[in-house]
């Protein structure tokens, strides 16, 4: 019995559990049913593990469950009895289980139930002040606002200094949070001009355990136009480059803009659970961003996204509307290709963004809903090059982007180089 299992704490200091209150509504799926939810969920963070999210028992269908004799014991938490859900004729062995008498260190968690992320579907699902219930997949990366502390780079000395988001299930930096910072960087340092483009090369992968160092020289400035380089470091080695235009602003001569696509509403589209973070909503025409290889379509992916709170500066606005420029453009090189999907990234493909270039055209409040137009149009020689356009809901074009990306199948596995697939690149 658990009582009996000798705890590990002791030998092992530095080895941490935390347990926090869930401050969304927690469910768990296979398939349409619903096993379990709850607003009073807690989330149990280990030294080495996955985050897990802990549901107290009385919020579980039981009658969907049976208990299994297998146990594990874990030093730090005691001794785990299991269960497996049975569903429209389907067994999935020993997906939750419990503690029944954790050790004193983590007592919190007794009488409540965890799943495998892995095998179940578990979201958190928050809701908005306009009514709208958000679902986001667990575990969390983090919340929007915290997005929006690591871009909000800060001055030290001659350069600015992002600060670090600690460790991470894929502890790699998406390219778009390095560009956005390098906006906010150059917004900083002309402050009385506005970024009109921005455009980044993403050497090296940087990592979210550790602050990024960013040293702006301003290769002009002048009272109409400015040029900025960029350049972000972490550990002392580049991970990005980047070359920014700054603009004083003047009245329009003519104006122009190409049409919005015609697509449905966001609440015609699809919601998107992925990326784990709530504060952000996106929602996917025709369900597009799809993981499953066997789906094929044009290499076009439509979406809307939203944030729920406005940062405080519109140089915020627009690097959160420029960090959402490099999630899509990769999906969307793979979805006329049967047998590629999303599912693949990192696992037995080598993925990521090498460049993006992106032009603001007019100010944008993200916490209104924006279009993000993508099409992948060429891929080849383990590249895909593609282009995306901005618009808000009544049609104004706020930005246009360009991408080039590199996809490419592994010389050796993640397992092999020392990694997992969280952490290859």
């Amino acid at each position: 019995m658990s009582k009996q299992v000798e705890s590990a704490g002791a030998a092992h200091p530095d080895y941490r559990i935390d347990i926090e209150p869930l401050p969304y509504t927690g469910q768990v799926w296979l398939g349409d049913a619903l096993l379990a939810e709850s607003d009073n969920c807690l989330v149990l963070k280990e030294t080495d593990h996955i985050d897990r999210l802990y549901f107290p028992d009385t919020d579980i269908k039981w009658e969907l469950f049976e208990q299994t004799d297998h146990t594990t014991v874990c030093p730090f938490k005691g001794e785990a009895s299991y269960w497996s859900v049975l569903h429209d004729g389907q067994t999935l062995e020993n997906v939750a289980w419990s503690y029944r008498d954790p050790l004193p260190e983590v007592a919190g968690i007794a009488g409540h139930v965890a799943f495998y992320s892995e095998r179940l579907r578990v979201v958190v699902v928050e809701r908005w002040p306009d009514g709208a219930l958000v679902p986001t997949t667990f575990p969390l990366w983090g919340d929007a606002a915290e997005l929006v502390r690591l871009i909000d780079v800060v001055p030290d000395g001659d350069h600015f200094v992002g600060p670090a988001h600690g460790p991470t299930q894929r502890d790699v930096v998406e390219g778009g949070q390095l560009l956005a910072e390098a906006i906010v960087a150059v917004s900083k340092t002309l402050p009385e001009q506005r970024v009109t483009s921005a455009s980044m090369v993403f050497l090296k992968a940087a990592s979210f355990g550790a602050p990024v160092e960013l040293a702006v020289d301003l290769l002009r400035r002048g009272r109409t136009f400015s040029t900025a380089e960029v350049r972000a470091a972490q550990h002392g080695t580049l991970r990005g480059a980047a070359i920014l235009l700054c603009d004083a602003g003047a009245d329009d001569v003519f104006t122009h803009v190409d049409a919005m696509p015609e697509v449905p509403p966001p609440e015609g589209a699809v919601p998107f659970e992925g990326f784990g973070m709530p504060g952000r909503e996106i929602r996917v025409v025709n369900g597009a961003y799809d993981p499953d290889p066997d789906r094929v379509g044009p290499p076009e992916i439509n979406l809307w996204v939203r944030f729920r709170e406005a940062p405080a500066h519109q140089y915020l606005h627009t690097a959160l509307l420029a960090q959402s420029t490099t999630h899509w453009t990769i999906a969307a090189g793979m979805l006329p290709h049967a047998g590629f999907g999303e599912a693949q990234a990192h696992r037995t493909l080598s993925t990521g963004i090498m460049k993006a270039t992106v032009a603001f055209h007019d100010d944008a409040d993200v916490t209104d809903w924006l279009l993000y137009a993508n099409r992948a149009f060429w891929a080849g020689r383990g590249l895909v090059q593609g282009d995306g356009r901005v618009f808000t809901q009544d049609g104004r074009l706020v930005a246009s982007y360009t991408i080039q990306a590199m996809v490419r199948g592994f010389q050796r596995s993640p397992a092999e180089m020392g990694h997992d697939d969280r952490t290859a690149m």
